[in-house]
C-alpha cells in the first residue's frame, strides 16, 4: 500500500520536512508532480538543505528516492541539487531513481516561461521562470522529451526540432533577454552528468515494492489550492496536486493508497498573484512573514501571509480524501494577544462554507472565529501535555471544524521539534 503526503494550501507548507521526519517508516520515497518550481526545505543536525525535484528522503541511505514519470525535470538544476545533497552525505548515486519517462526541461523552455510573463506585464501569472508550465505543455502537445531518451541515438534530433519550435514562439514574444548558447553548454554537460544514475520504469519499480509488502510514501509538491483542475485558476500550478495526481504521476492504482496526511500552516501563505481571502497586508501579515521567515525557498520571493482558511482547508480536505492532518509553523503565532480564523465566506451578503468555483472573479469577505492567543514559547514543547491550553482549544476547533484529526504538530523545523498528537504516529 502507499501513503500520500501533500500540502493543502497554496504550496510552502512544510512538506519536505514531514516526508524527512516520516522517511524512517518507508522503504521508498517517491515524487508524484511538479518540478524544480517546489522548495523543500529539511534542517537536521544544525544544517538546512533545499530540496526541489529529489525526493525528501534522499537522506536516509536504506530509503529508495523515485523521481517519478508525473515530474518534469530540468537537469542542471537537478545537478546543482545533486551536489548540495552531497555536501550534506546523502548518496543520490545510490538510493535516488529516475523515471525514464519523466519529462525534461530544456534551455528553451526556461527562455519561454520568462518570455510569456514578460508578455504579461501587470497581469503576470507568478511563475516561478524554471520551465514548468512550457514544459507540461509539451507533454500535453505530444512532443515532449522524456528522460529515459537521453541515452537514445534519436535524442539531438529531437531536441533540436523542439528548440526550433520554441524560438518561434520567443521570438512571437519578442523577447531577446536571454544566450542560448550558454544555456546549452550547461544543460548538455548535465545531462552527461545525470547517465551515470539509476534510470527505471518506476511504474514497476513502485507496484512491484507494494506487491513485496514494502512502505511506499509518495510525495506532493506544491500546494492543494494550486492544482490545476480544482486551485485558484489561473493562478495555478501545471500539474495535479492534491491525492488524485499519485495515480498517474507514478503509475498506481486508487486502491493501493491507503493514507493520505494533509499539511497546513497554522496560518495561511501565498506567493506570486492570485486570491488570497485572508490576506493580511498590514503589520500583523508583516510580522508572521519575518518571524516565520516567509521568503520562498527556491525563489527568495517574500510570501504573502494571513490566517488560517479553513474554508479552502476543508476543500483541500475533501479533494484529496485526507484522513490525517498535519500542523506547521503552530510557534510562529506563539505571542499573538489574539488570533483570527475563517470559518466562512461572505459573497453577495450571503454566508458560505464553500470555496466559489471562480474565485478568482469573486469578491469574497473571510467571516472570522476569534481566539485568545497564547503567550508562551511553544517551539521548545516536547509533547501536548506541554502546550498551553489556549493553544489546545485552538486545534480542538480545526479538529472538529475539518472533522479530522490532527495527528503531527510542528514547533520548529528542526526534526526534533515535532509533536506526535493524540499519541498517534502516521
Amino acid at each position: 500500500m502507499i501513503d500520500v503526503v501533500l500540502g493543502l494550501q497554496w504550496g510552502d507548507e512544510g512538506k519536505g520536512k514531514i516526508a524527512d521526519f516520516l522517511t524512517p517508516k518507508y522503504d521508498l520515497v517517491a515524487r508524484f508532480q511538479g518540478g524544480p518550481n517546489a522548495g523543500h526545505s529539511l534542517a537536521f543536525n544544525d544544517q538546512k538543505v533545499v530540496l526541489n525535484t529529489i525526493p525528501s528522503g534522499i537522506f536516509h541511505n536504506n530509503c529508495i528516492n523515485v523521481i517519478g514519470n508525473g515530474v518534469v525535470v530540468d537537469p542542471v538544476r537537478i545537478k546543482e541539487e545533486i551536489a548540495r545533497v552531497e555536501e550534506m552525505r546523502g548518496n543520490p548515486l545510490k538510493n535516488l531513481v529516475f523515471s525514464k519517462k519523466a519529462t525534461i526541461i530544456l534551455p528553451t523552455h526556461r527562455v519561454l516561461d520568462a518570455a510569456s510573463e514578460f508578455a504579461r506585464g501587470a497581469e503576470k501569472i507568478g511563475s516561478t521562470l524554471r520551465g514548468i508550465t512550457p514544459a507540461y505543455r509539451d507533454k500535453i502537445g505530444r512532443t515532449a522529451l522524456f528522460m529515459g531518451e537521453i541515452f537514445s541515438d534519436h535524442f539531438i534530433k529531437h531536441y533540436e526540432q523542439l528548440k526550433k519550435t520554441h524560438l518561434k514562439y520567443i521570438g512571437y514574444y519578442g523577447y531577446k533577454d536571454f544566450d542560448l548558447a550558454a544555456l546549452e553548454k550547461e544543460f548538455f554537460d548535465a545531462v552527461e552528468f545525470l547517465k551515470k544514475f539509476k534510470f527505471d520504469d518506476t511504474e514497476y519499480l513502485v507496484n512491484e515494492s507494494c506487491a513485496k509488502g514494502l512502505k511506499v510514501l509518495g510525495e506532493g509538491a506544491q500546494g492543494s489550492m494550486l492544482d490545476i483542475d480544482f486551485g485558484s485558476y489561473p493562478y495555478v500550478t501545471s500539474s495535479n496536486t492534491i491525492s488524485g495526481g499519485i495515480c498517474s504521476g507514478l503509475g498506481v492504482a486508487p486502491s493501493k493508497v491507503k493514507n493520505v496526511s494533509g499539511i497546513f500552516k497554522a496560518y495561511c501563505t501565498r506567493v506570486g498573484s492570485g486570491p488570497f481571502p485572508t490576506e493580511l497586508d498590514n503589520e500583523i501579515g508583516e510580522l508572521l512573514r519575518q518571524k516565520g521567515f516567509e521568503f520562498g525557498a527556491t525563489t527568495g520571493r517574500p510570501r504573502r501571509c494571513g490566517w488560517l482558511d479553513l474554508v479552502a482547508l476543508k476543500y483541500a480536505i475533501m479533494l484529496s480524501g485526507v484522513n490525517k492532518l498535519i500542523m506547521m509553523k503552530a510557534d510562529v503565532l506563539s505571542g499573538m494577544d489574539t488570533i483570527n480564523v475563517c470559518t466562512h465566506y461572505k459573497i453577495d451578503g450571503e454566508k458560505t462554507d464553500r470555496v466559489p468555483s471562480n474565485l478568482c472573479d469573486t469578491k469574497v469577505e473571510p467571516v472570522y472565529t476569534e481566539f485568545k492567543g497564547w503567550k508562551e514559547d511553544i517551539s521548545v514543547c516536547k509533547s501536548t501535555s506541554e502546550l498551553p491550553q489556549t493553544f489546545k482549544d485552538y486545534i480542538k476547533f480545526i479538529e472538529e471544524y475539518t472533522g479530522v484529526e490532527i495527528c503531527i504538530i510542528s514547533v520548529g523545523p528542526d526534526r526534533e521539534q515535532t509533536i506526535l498528537n493524540h499519541q498517534k504516529e502516521l
